[in-house]
C-alpha cells in the first residue's frame, strides 16, 4: 500500500507538506507562549500547603516547595517580600501563600512567585512556636541555671516597650508609687512588621551601654521588656528567634512582662524572671519605699532598745559586783596601819643611824690629833729620804763625774753594755758628764791608729 505524505517518516530533511499549516516553533517561542498563558490564567492565586525544602540564598531570595498529600509546586519569594515576613518559615509548617503562577523556561517547570505568606490558622502558628521552642531549648537558652538574680534596688531601670501605649504609663505610675527611680525608655514597635528586630536591637542596645557612667545614657541595672495583652498573632514578635536570643544573651537581668497572666511567649522563657503583667513587673523590680523606711526605723528602734538594755544590764552587773566588794576602809585599813608603823620605825632607824655616824666621826676626829699627824709625817719623810738616796746610788750617770762614759745606740737610744752590742749597733752615742758625742764603730776589733808625732816647728 502506498504511503501518504502525512505518515511518511522516512524523510531525512523536513519539508513543507501539503495541507499542513502548523509552523515549527522554537523552544523559546513555546516557553514564552506557555508563560503568557499561565500568567494570564493564574495571575493571582492562593495556595495552601506545607513548606518543604526551605532555603534562603545568599542574595536574600527564598526558595521552597509547597506540597500536600497529592502534589508539589515550587515557589520563590524575592528578598523584599521575604524580609517583610512576620515569622520565620520552616519546613513542615502549613501556610497559605498568595502570589502568581509563572513558568521558568530554564528548567521547563512552573512555579508560584509568592508575594505574601501567612500561617494556615492557629494550629500552624502553634506548631511553628513549638518547633522553635524545642530548638532554642535544645541550645540551653531556657536553662534555669542561666538566670541571673535581680538587683534589690536598681538605680536605673530600662524599659523596652511602645512609648505611646498604656503599658509605659502603668509602669511609671507603679514605680512612682512604690519607689521612685530613674527610668530609661527605649521606644519600639511591639507588633507588626519590624517589631521583633526593634525589640532585639533595644535589648542589645541597653546591654552595650558603658557601665562606668561615661555614656550619655546610663546603663540600666535592670531591663523590663513589656507589652499589653493580645492574641498570639499580636504577641508574635516576642516569639521571634532574634528577640529570644537577644534576651538570653543580655548581661543585664531582664524581666519579661509580655501580655497578661495567661499569655506566654518564648521571651518569657529566656528572661531571668517572668511577670504576669507590666504592672506586676514594676512591683517586682523595686521594693516599697514606705516598707523600707518602716523596716529601717524598726531596726533603728530595736538597735536603740538593745543598746539601752545592754547598758542597763551592765549597770545591774556593776551594782551587784559593787555590793560584793568589801568597803574601802576595810580594804585600806591594814595598809594605813602598816604605813604608820613603817613611818615610826623609819624615824627611830634614822635617829639610830645618826648616832652611829656621830660616834664614828668622833673616833676619827680623835685619831686626827696634831701630834699624831706630825709623827706620821716625819716617818714618811724619813722613808722618802732613804728611797731617794738609793735612787741616786743606782743612777747610771752618777759615775760620769769620775771619768766614765755611758754608751748608747744612736738608733733606739738603749744602753749598750758590751763590746759585741756596740759592734752590732755601729752608730753609737757616748755620754760624758758634760755632754754627749756621736761615734761610729768602723771595724770590729780594730784599734785606732796612733796619731803621727808632731812635726817640729821652726821658730
Amino acid at each position: 500500500m502506498a504511503s501518504t505524505p502525512f505518515d511518511d517518516t522516512s524523510r531525512l530533511v523536513a519539508e513543507d507538506r501539503p495541507g499542513d499549516n502548523a509552523m515549527a516553533l522554537s523552544v523559546g517561542e513555546l516557553a514564552g507562549r506557555l508563560k503568557r498563558m499561565v500568567e494570564g490564567e493564574f495571575g493571582h492565586v492562593r495556595l495552601r500547603g506545607e513548606i518543604s525544602g526551605y532555603k534562603r540564598a545568599a542574595s536574600g531570595h527564598v526558595y521552597l516547595c509547597l506540597k500536600d498529600e497529592s502534589a508539589v509546586i515550587d515557589g520563590v519569594m524575592w528578598k523584599g517580600q521575604a524580609l517583610a515576613l512576620p515569622f520565620q518559615p520552616q519546613d513542615g509548617i502549613e501556610v497559605i501563600a498568595t502570589g502568581r503562577l509563572t513558568t521558568y523556561p530554564g528548567r521547563s517547570k512552573y512555579q508560584i512567585v509568592i508575594e505574601r505568606m501567612e500561617l494556615a490558622g492557629a494550629g500552624a502558628l502553634m506548631a511553628l512556636l513549638e518547633k522553635l521552642k524545642a530548638k532554642l531549648a535544645g541550645e540551653g537558652l531556657f536553662d534555669p541555671a542561666r538566670r541571673k538574680p535581680l538587683p534589690f534596688m536598681p538605680r536605673v531601670i530600662g524599659v523596652v516597650t511602645s512609648p505611646t501605649g498604656a503599658v509605659i504609663r502603668d509602669i511609671l505610675h507603679r514605680l512612682e508609687d512604690r519607689c521612685p527611680t530613674h527610668v530609661v525608655v527605649w521606644p519600639v514597635k511591639v507588633q507588626g512588621d519590624g517589631a521583633a528586630a526593634e525589640v532585639a536591637a533595644a535589648v542589645r542596645g541597653f546591654d552595650a551601654l558603658p557601665g562606668d557612667g561615661s555614656g550619655a545614657v546610663p546603663r540600666p541595672d535592670l531591663v523590663i521588656v513589656a507589652r499589653g495583652g493580645g492574641s498570639i498573632e499580636d504577641l508574635w514578635a516576642f516569639n521571634e528567634e532574634a528577640v529570644v536570643r537577644a534576651v538570653a544573651d543580655c548581661r543585664i537581668p531582664i524581666i519579661s512582662a509580655v501580655g497578661h497572666e495567661t499569655d506566654t511567649s518564648l521571651c518569657d522563657h529566656a528572661a531571668d524572671l517572668r511577670a504576669p503583667t507590666p504592672t506586676a513587673a514594676a512591683e517586682i523590680a523595686v521594693p516599697v519605699l514606705a516598707d523600707l523606711r518602716y523596716t529601717i526605723d524598726s531596726h533603728a528602734a530595736r538597735t536603740l532598745r538593745c543598746a539601752r538594755r545592754y547598758t542597763e544590764r551592765g549597770r545591774e552587773r556593776l551594782d551587784a559586783l559593787a555590793r560584793l566588794l568589801p568597803k574601802r576602809d576595810a580594804l585600806l585599813g591594814p595598809q594605813r596601819q602598816r604605813a604608820d608603823d613603817a613611818a615610826m620605825r623609819l624615824g627611830r632607824a634614822l635617829e639610830r643611824r645618826a648616832a652611829i655616824a656621830r660616834t664614828q666621826l668622833d673616833r676619827a676626829a680623835g685619831a686626827l690629833r696634831p701630834a699624831t699627824l706630825q709623827h706620821r709625817v716625819d716617818a714618811a719623810r724619813s722613808r722618802l729620804t732613804s728611797t731617794w738616796r738609793l735612787v741616786q746610788s743606782l743612777n747610771p750617770d752618777a759615775v760620769l763625774d769620775r771619768g766614765y762614759a755611758r754608751v748608747t745606740a744612736r738608733v733606739g737610744g738603749h744602753t749598750l753594755p758590751s763590746a759585741q752590742d756596740a759592734r752590732s749597733a755601729g752608730a753609737v752615742t757616748l755620754h760624758f758628764r758634760d755632754g754627749a758625742v756621736d761615734a761610729r764603730i768602723e771595724r770590729a776589733g780594730a784599734r785606732p791608729h796612733a796619731a803621727p808625732p808632731a812635726q817640729p816647728t821652726l821658730l
